[in-house]
């Protein structure tokens, strides 16, 4: 098996996200490749999405705003490097986080996307979809859904 030259991870800032990003950052560290951490977000009013951040309360920071978008990305650099990765480099990308995901993993001919797998029972899962099974069902390349969530 040939090793992986470009991975990319997603991060919204949870811890759950950066224990996947720790995961990566380990891949990335032992097989020399090239990390891209990446954080989705809607640069929208949360005004203009109603009642789905009603519905989300404290997970609504994950779909709205730049803002903490540059210091989430922080963050999951400095975890990444800390679990062994060289070459990282950081992606703030608009749309929602599946879509954006899988563009990003198109735009930089990435052959790995790590996800945790936070969310796949949860009312935002539910709400918005679930990161880890929709990337895992559309994704061209190989995906790993780190387990992150007990």
């Amino acid at each position: 098996m040939t090793a992986y030259r470009t991975i990319v991870v997603g991060s919204d800032g949870s811890e759950s996200s950066l224990k996947a990003v720790e995961k990566a950052g380990a891949l990335a560290g032992d097989g020399d490749a090239k990390l891209v951490v990446a954080c989705a977000y809607y640069p929208s009013d949360p005004k203009e999405l109603g009642d789905a951040v009603d519905q989300l309360k404290d997970d609504a920071y994950q779909i709205t705003g730049a803002a903490p978008t540059y210091e989430i990305l922080r963050k999951a650099r400095e975890r990444a490097v800390d679990a062994g990765a060289k070459n990282v480099v950081e992606r703030a990308v608009v749309g929602a986080p599946v879509d954006s995901l899988l563009a990003l993993v198109e735009e930089v001919s990435a052959d790995l996307l790590v996800v945790g797998n936070r969310g796949l029972n949860t009312l935002t899962g539910r709400l918005l979809g679930s990161v880890p099974s929709d990337v895992a069902r559309k994704s061209a390349s190989d995906v790993l859904i780190v387990h992150t969530v007990r």
